[in-house]
Order: structure tokens, then sequence, then C-alpha cells
């Protein structure tokens, strides 16, 4: 017991964090160890490694020099983004009018991001050089010998190869995802629009106005806390039909191709996978000319009587003789999870049947000799088996449909009108969802400010839903284990 006592008290000690690793490798460091936080190539000339002290000493510098000339002078007008606008002067010089030394917001915020990145970067990489260098110092105070430049060259070609492979994947994250990521949320604090756009314009900083204005504090004349409600329903509906309507009919459509009373399997199998051959944007431009009023499908509606009997019960407006299927709000809304499943069906079907296929066999046929009928065997055993292998599945297809952009715009671009006043005056539809909605306000109108407020929308939405998802779903398939 006392053995056992002492076992429980003792405890192994903690591996050290970044920063403590470093404060204590620059405590005990040498002189070279510490000057290399400052200039890299000095730990490293003393520490007897000439090739790379050229070479981080060329990073550094490089750096350096970008901060010196482009870093600082747009840091120092981060605070207001500028504050001289473009206009022309008469140069004495020349006699002639020409334009002055101005001031370009959108330059100024997107070298102030980039220069925030390479300060972090430089601290950061400052901070594994010392630690480099300290673990050189012990290696030469131990009396052995460092590796040499093309050793080192070596160990990124072998032991470490997955970094050499990372590098360029991070470089390209670092410059096409976070520094528009954070150009995003940073023009969401800004008055970016028509009115301020450079270089004719400054923009400035508005502070939280924009999201004030989202959620209905824009003022009496502002409706984008309307609009936004009613978008963000519309997008979180269509996401849940879009998502499961897919899911479920991809399932029922793999078990009547796999069911052995199916006659011509691979026939029906190919009829389905046409719509995946076929690009999406074609289908949906063919599919829109379609249902427009004036097209194929209401034309046979109205030669079958159709068209008139649904305006007798009230679904269509007496005065129309068309079906209104991608020019008013309810019957859009309907028409496009209707085509949408028409398209991600077969999708699902493929996925659907590599799963049903990987149930034991034993299982179902336990199932079956315990009198479990079709509809039982559905719901206990092949669709928690369906959850289980494709929950992470359905969280991404339902991120996926609320941006899903294709579906929505090339359907109702150019067909669906709003009638809604007050949508209209925030530039949006009954049918938009918010990234469509996002991109007209860019596009169309230049409302940057409010385009990134969505943005960031979008991204909370998307975020919750998966951090919620995969909290609740179950990883460890025990029952199928």
């Amino acid at each position: 017991m006392a053995k056992s006592a002492a076992a429980a008290l003792h405890t192994e000690p903690k591996e050290p964090n970044f920063l403590q690793k470093f404060g204590h490798d620059f405590v005990h460091g040498d002189i070279f160890t510490k000057l290399s936080f400052f200039v890299w190539g000095l730990g490293y000339i003393g520490h007897g490694q000439l090739m790379k002290a050229l070479l981080v000493t060329f990073v550094q510098g490089f750096a350096l020099y970008f901060l010196a000339f482009f870093g600082v002078p747009n840091l120092a007008k981060f605070g207001t983004l500028g504050t001289v606008k473009m206009e022309m002067v008469f140069d004495v010089a020349t006699m002639k009018n020409v334009v002055n030394d101005y001031d370009n917001s959108f330059e100024i915020l997107l070298m102030s991001m980039i220069s925030f990145i390479v300060i972090a970067a430089l601290i950061a990489a400052a901070v594994m050089v010392v630690s480099s260098n300290y673990q050189l110092q012990k290696i030469r105070e131990a009396g052995k010998k460092t590796n040499n430049f093309v050793q080192d060259i070596n160990v990124y070609l072998n032991e470490k190869f997955y970094v050499t492979l990372l590098t360029l994947p991070v470089l390209g994250v670092v410059v096409f995802t976070i520094v528009p990521l954070f150009i995003l949320i940073a023009v969401a604090f800004t008055n970016y629009d028509q009115q301020h756009m450079p270089p004719n314009e400054l923009f400035t900083w508005v502070g939280l106005n924009n999201f004030f204005t989202l959620f209905g504090g824009g003022g009496m004349t502002s409706t984008f806390g309307y609009s936004f409600a009613k978008v963000l329903t519309w997008t979180l509906v269509w996401a849940f039909f879009a998502t499961f309507t897919n899911f479920f009919g991809g399932i029922l459509m793999a078990m009547f191709i796999n069911d052995k009373k199916t006659k011509f399997p691979k026939f029906w199998r190919t009829l389905f996978m046409v719509t995946i051959a076929v690009p999406q944007f074609v289908t949906l431009l063919l599919v829109r000319n379609f249902f427009s009023n004036n097209g194929i499908f209401n034309t046979m509606m109205r030669n079958a009587g159709v068209t008139g009997f649904l305006q007798n019960i009230g679904l269509v407006d007496k005065g129309l003789s068309y079906i209104p299927f991608l020019t008013q709000p309810g019957w859009a809304m309907f028409t496009i999870i209707m085509i949408n499943i028409w398209i991600g069906v077969p999708y699902q079907m493929l996925i659907a049947t590599g799963v049903l296929m990987n149930i034991p066999a034993d299982m179902i046929e336990a199932a079956r000799i315990d009198g479990a009928n079709p509809v039982q065997m559905f719901f206990r055993i092949k669709l928690p088996y369906l959850l289980s292998v494709q929950g992470p599945s359905l969280v991404t297809d339902f991120v996926k449909n609320v941006n899903n952009f294709n579906v929505i715009y090339l359907l109702t671009q150019g067909v669906f009108v709003t009638q809604n006043q007050a949508l209209a005056q925030s530039n949006a539809k009954e049918v938009d969802l918010l990234v469509t909605w996002l991109f007209r306000l860019t596009q169309d109108y230049y409302n940057y400010k409010m385009a990134a407020v969505l943005g960031i929308m979008v991204f909370i939405v998307c975020a919750v839903f998966t951090v919620v998802c995969f909290h609740f779903i179950n990883k460890k398939e025990a029952m199928f284990s």
C-alpha cells in the first residue's frame, strides 16, 4: 500500500510548452544563442553553420526589407486607413495637372494585414532559431560534431521529408486563405461600399455599426435586419431538406436497385449516373428553361389541364396561364428542392450502395432468423449503420448546402424577381441563400462592408452547426465493430 501511495504521488514532469522551452533555451544559451534571437545568422556563425547562417540571414533580411519599405508606412496609417484623397493638383515644375500622392485605403488594409502576419512569422521563427542554436550549443559542449549543411538537407529529404512536403501547402493556405480571411473580417468593421470605393474615395473604421445594421439597428430606413432573418431561415430550411432528402432518397434508391427482385440493376444504376456525368451547371441551366413560365414543362401542364386544376384549388393565381415554378417564392422554393433531389440522389445512391454492401451478412441473417421484417431491419440495423458511417459526411453535406451557390443562383438568376420591397431595399430575394445574397452585394452593388459581415455570419452558422453535430456523433461504432 505504501508503495502504491508513493507511486500515485510520483508523477512524471510535464513537457514544457513552446514558450517555456524558448525561455529555458534563451536563459541557458551562450552569447551566440542569445544573439540569434535578434540576428538569426550570428548564432549559426558562432556554432559553425555558415551556409545555414547565410540562408536565415537572407530570409530575415528580406522580411525586414518588406517591413521597412512597405509594412511600416502602411501600419502607420492603419488606424485611419488613409486621410489624403485622390485629386488633381497643379505641378509648377511641369505646368500640368497631375494626380497627388494619395492614400489607397484598401492597399493600406491589405499591406497592414500582410505585415501583421510577417511580424508574427518573424517572432515565431526567431524563437525556433534560438531553440535550434541551443541544440547546436549542447552538441558542441558534449564534444560531438554538428551536421553540415548537406547533412541537414538530407534530413529534410528523409527523416523530416513531411516538413518539406508541407511547406508549399502551408504557404498556400497562408496566402490564399488566412490573409483573405483576415481582410474579410477587417472589412466588416469599415464603411467600404460603392460610396467609399478606392482609389477615388477613402473608407475608414466604423466599429460594430455594420453588425448593428444587420441585426436591425441601422435606423428606420434599414431593412437588413428583416432581410437577414428571412434569408437565414430559408438557408437553414433549404440546407436541411437538401441534405436529408438526398440522403434518404439515395438510400431508398440503392436498396431498390440492389434488391434481388429488381431486374436489370446495371441499367438502372447507369441511368441514374447520367446526372453525375453531365456538368451540373449545364443541367441547371437546361432545367431552368424547362420550368420557365413559357417553358416546355408549363406547356405540358397547361395542355394536360394540371394548371387549371391547380387554379381551382387555389395553388395558382387565377390570372396566370402558367405554374410559377421559378417566379413566385413558395413555388420556387419547392421547385428548387425537387430539382436538387433529382441532381443529388444519384451521388448519394453510390455512397449508400457501398456502405450497405459492407453491413455484416451475419447480422442481417440473425435478424431474419429472429423474425425481423424488412422495415424492422432497415430501422434497427441498416439505418443506424449508415448513420454511424455517414454521420460526418452528413455534417459536411449540410455545411456544403448552406453554401450551395450553384443550384440557387443558376436556377433563379434573371428569372426570379422579388416583390417584397423590404427585401429589395437590402438587395435580397426570398430564394437567396446567405452566400448568394453575399455574392449579389459584392458583384452587383459593391456593398463590401455588409457582404463581409454576411461572410462572418455564414462562418458562424457553419462552425456552430459543425461543433454541435460532431459533439453528438458517436464515433466508437461499438455496435458494428
